[in-house]
């Protein structure tokens, strides 16, 4: 390898091996965004964990990575790209063998937050190894590539999941990491070349650790809340004090710092602060819909692992299609109308979740599905594109790491939410149905119900029992798609007050890459 600019020039096996390892790490970091959904029920009976506890597998996960995220850079000055680059994909893997060797949820919720911690770095690394690669003119070809390659990961996990959950077991699904682990470990160990160090690059820590403690204590919060009983719980009360801490050491910081971990100039831009607020609301339908769907086919409408992995895997094909079509269009037509029009598309399979019963058919799930990856798809890259519109040229690489901190922060407290949601309005719903279906209802005494859902018996009553729990379950689902639908919907006046600029941003290669992520 030889030096030329500043850039190291890879020989052609160098360069393709260290390609071929980076898409690796890529697609395993992307996999496991929907791998374990499918994989969930197995896991939550295995371990004897409640709804809301399974969901920690995911929302830990999340939240590791989305905060994790922000310091990469700093990271990579001072201790060289290559180093930081290996040892994420190192600590990844073994956290990835922790997660399946895991005994019980604690252990599970432990080793998923250090695999979203080591995974954090893996996707931004592999687009900055991919464009120091590639020669200028052949850049937006490799992230293009890269970009779709993002997006087959979320399309391959629920396939894989249910695969691997169905033929071995859970555990598989991230067993799975390994051998990818080990080849792009090793890859990349021998011909990717190391950066300059450069221990002046500082960061303000302060600000990030105040920051990641408020984070981590309200999804603690949301996760915990329904179990313990809300604020009536000292371990609530606890958790919202420190969370409070957090923001307001943030908040100090951010305005007293020199060089704050967030500039003030990103909150000052309406655009900006209306992207966020939308892709976070975004972000809470777009995984809760995920980790609400795999439980309904498996429990309620009774269909196998493998074939509930099949019917959610068609949605992540929607929105590759919806970003591909939406960064082709992107500076030819008003992104306002871009936008509206994913919303609308949203409202539609949304409002198709809501009259669900668990007899719906195969075709409707596919195609449900397809359809709100598309909405997704046509909001999430052109609301990228509006956030920079009238922001400053140097505050676009800030304000993209906010944009998807948004997002995955949405994406955590959705399914924490719903989740809480979903455990309590059985419970009501189980209590209205509960309390007329008693001994005294001759309707329970008569034909085949007075057989087998008598009250009176202790048999009948069991069967009762479940029936009331299943309707009383079916009921909380369509409440939760209902409030889904609520959020979408106040989206649509948000687009009235976003300012397109007479010329509108045309994202770089780079930056249609990273709203792929």
């Amino acid at each position: 390898m030889s030096e030329t600019d500043g850039l190291p020039v890879y020989s052609r096996t160098a360069l393709i091996v260290v390609a071929v390892c980076t898409m690796l790490a890529t697609l395993m970091q992307a996999l496991d965004s929907t791998i374990c959904n499918v994989a969930l029920p197995y896991m939550q009976g295995s371990m004897s964990a409640s709804q809301t506890q399974i969901n920690w597998v995911l929302t830990s996960y999340i939240i590791a990575a989305a905060i994790m995220t922000a310091p990469t850079g700093v990271l990579v000055a001072h201790f060289g790209r290559t180093r930081v680059y290996v040892v994420s994909i190192v600590g990844f893997t073994l956290a990835s063998i922790l997660c399946g060797a895991a005994q019980s949820v604690g252990q599970i919720v432990l080793f998923r937050l250090l695999q979203g911690a080591f995974g954090a770095a893996l996707i931004p690394l592999s687009q900055t190894v991919l464009l120091e690669l590639f020669p200028r003119e052949k850049r937006g070809m490799a992230m293009s590539l890269w970009g779709i390659g993002v997006q087959v990961g979320p399309i391959a996990g629920p396939f894989v999941g249910g695969f691997l959950t169905e033929n071995f077991s859970w555990r598989w699904v991230f067993y799975v990491n390994v051998p990818f682990g080990i080849m792009a470990t090793l890859g990349l160990l021998f011909f990717l070349k190391e950066t300059t160090r450069n221990r002046v690059m500082s960061m303000d820590w302060l600000g990030f650790a105040a920051l990641s403690l408020g984070v981590g204590a309200v999804q603690l919060l949301m996760d915990r809340g329904e179990e313990v009983d809300w604020f009536n719980s000292n371990e609530i009360i606890i958790e919202a004090v420190v969370a409070g801490i957090g923001f307001y050491v943030f908040i100090v910081q951010m305005l007293m710092a020199k060089k704050p971990f967030l500039s003030l100039n990103l909150f000052r831009d309406v655009n900006f602060m209306l992207g966020t607020a939308m892709v976070f609301l975004v972000g809470t339908n777009s995984y809760a819909t995920l980790a609400l769907l795999s439980p309904y086919l498996q429990n309620l409408a009774g269909d196998p692992v493998m074939l509930t992995g099949f019917l959610l895997g068609p949605r992540g094909i929607g929105m590759m299609v919806a970003m591909v079509i939406s960064g082709q269009v992107l500076g030819k037509i008003d992104v306002r109308f871009i936008i509206g029009t994913g919303l609308c598309i949203s409202l539609i399979a949304m409002t198709s979740f809501t009259r669900w019963t668990p007899d719906v058919s195969e075709h409707e799930i596919i195609m449900n599905g397809i359809i709100q990856g598309l909405g997704v798809g046509f909001v999430v890259m052109p609301l990228s594109a509006i956030i920079y519109t009238t922001l400053a040229p140097e505050l676009r690489v800030e304000a993209a790491g906010v944009f998807n901190l948004m997002r995955n922060l949405g994406s955590a407290l959705g399914i924490a939410v719903t989740s809480a949601l979903l455990q309590s309005n059985t419970q009501i719903n189980h209590e209205i149905i509960g309390s007329v279906v008693t001994p005294f209802n001759h309707a329970l005494h008569s034909g085949v119900v007075g057989v087998f859902w008598n009250p009176a018996t202790a048999a009948g009553a069991a069967a009762l029992d479940s029936i009331i729990t299943r309707q009383a379950s079916i009921i909380a689902y369509g409440d939760n798609f209902k409030l889904m639908l609520l959020a979408t919907f106040l989206l649509l006046p948000l687009l009235l007050l976003l300012r397109p600029s007479k010329n509108e941003v045309e994202l770089t290669p780079e930056e249609k890459a990273n709203a792929a992520h």
